[in-house]
């Protein structure tokens, strides 16, 4: 007869087992991250570059070419230096901050041997022919209707209201134009996506999914300062890097136009302080900070903007759009005070200027970003008050347009002229 011990041994370290296993208390449920959160010396929520995408561009781009447009477009001082060496035939590109890590080296171009830029985008001037009247044909073009309305614009900041009257929510009237705007340029010949067609977000985080992030920043010791700061990441950064998900994997447009109201400072949301003049800019890619340089993800997507060649392709399309709409809008121009810290101006055009926003950095081809009107103006506050509607109505001793229907038939003729004008 087989002695029992063993077997009797095993069954109790079984049991003893399951018994402590079922003692565990369960482990609290936290909606994962679509991406882990990255070491500090990354943006917030970034990911890790590939800088193999930049083989791609090997020969493309001649030194002159290269160094011209990152010294006085895509930077803002020599912080570039410290990463970036150039040689005669080539740069030298730190890729982290580990300096045992080989570098990028990017290759240049000889003048008479220069490679074509890949893109998947078409330029203006290489779009095929285009008939008599359909001056969009063949082109591409994705509507970025800015920031997030109804429910989420308190949180976004984008609302303020006077006494009972309507509430002014950047997030709805921008998508209100969108959808003025979208059939317009369909029937000049475009092909038209928006990229939000509701007040909803694109992106499936909310505030609560991204609180973990806050154990990272010391600052961050009380449930208001916690609270703030997830909100800002769900409607600035996480909501934004879904949308450019969004036009990079699968609308892929040849041209985006990010619509948005400016606004001056108001004060109390619900007490706002009005401002008696308005403005107008277009925002273009570039204008790249030394703290944006010094992060390895930003540093690499301004080096895929710069090798893209979109700025030269914002530039003519803005130049243009630009123009068109402060003619028809008579807005003046807005001018940045400070001392260049964040922005580069465009030479020979006082609406255009270079910055490096989330959007405009992360979208895979070239951004038209609009900034008219002034929501917290008196003479915009008074037409946005009045709403939507076709003809002229009298605001303020003027027989004026909807300001949303002239934001989209302003915007339409700058591309029209710009386009139409094209060989």
């Amino acid at each position: 007869m087989r002695n029992p011990a063993p077997i009797i041994a095993t069954l109790f370290l079984a049991a003893l087992t399951l018994f402590l296993i079922l003692r565990q208390p369960p482990k609290r449920v936290v909606p994962p991250l679509e991406k882990p959160p990255l070491p500090s010396v990354f943006s917030v929520l970034g990911g890790i570059p590939d800088w193999t995408q930049l083989n791609a561009f090997q020969h493309t781009i001649t030194r002159a070419d290269f160094e011209t447009h990152l010294r006085d477009i895509f930077t803002t001082d020599a912080t570039w230096q410290e990463f970036i060496t150039i040689q005669d035939d080539s740069a030298e590109i730190l890729t982290s901050s580990d300096l045992n890590e080989a570098p990028f080296i990017l290759h240049f171009a000889q003048p008479e041997k220069t490679l074509p830029t890949p893109r998947h985008w078409q330029t203006s001037a290489n779009l095929p022919a285009r008939p008599a009247g359909k001056p969009l044909t063949n082109l591409h073009i994705a509507i970025d209707p800015g920031h997030i309305g109804g429910e989420w614009a308190k949180i976004e900041g984008r609302w303020f209201q006077i006494g009972d009257t309507k509430p002014v929510t950047e997030g709805d009237m921008t998508l209100l134009v969108a959808k003025i705007l979208k059939p317009q340029l369909e029937e000049m010949g475009a092909k038209v996506s928006l990229i939000r067609t509701t007040p909803e977000p694109i992106t499936p985080f909310r505030p609560e999914n991204l609180v973990e992030l806050a154990a990272n920043d010391d600052s961050l010791t009380d449930a208001v300062s916690i609270r703030l700061f997830t909100e800002k990441l769900f409607y600035r950064t996480a909501e934004i890097r879904a949308r450019a998900e969004l036009v990079n994997q699968t609308i892929k447009p040849d041209l985006v136009l990010c619509l948005h109201f400016n606004a001056d400072a108001w004060g109390d949301p619900a007490n706002p302080t009005l401002v008696p003049n308005n403005h107008f800019h277009v925002l273009l890619n570039g204008g790249y900070t030394s703290e944006e340089i010094r992060l390895p993800d930003q540093r690499f997507e301004m080096l895929k903007k710069l090798l893209q060649r979109t700025h030269e392709e914002e530039l003519i399309v803005g130049k243009t759009v630009a123009e068109t709409f402060a003619e028809i809008s008579g807005l003046p121009p807005f001018i940045y005070h400070s001392a260049g810290t964040n922005f580069r101006a465009i030479p020979d055009s006082p609406y255009l200027y270079a910055r490096n926003l989330l959007a405009n950095r992360l979208y895979d081809c070239p951004v038209i970003f609009m900034e008219p009107y002034v929501m917290n103006s008196v003479p915009d506050y008074n037409r946005i008050q009045a709403g939507d509607y076709l003809g002229l109505r009298k605001i303020d001793e003027k027989f004026l347009p909807s300001i949303f229907q002239e934001y989209a038939n302003a915007l339409a003729q700058g591309l029209s002229q710009h386009y139409g004008n094209q060989p």
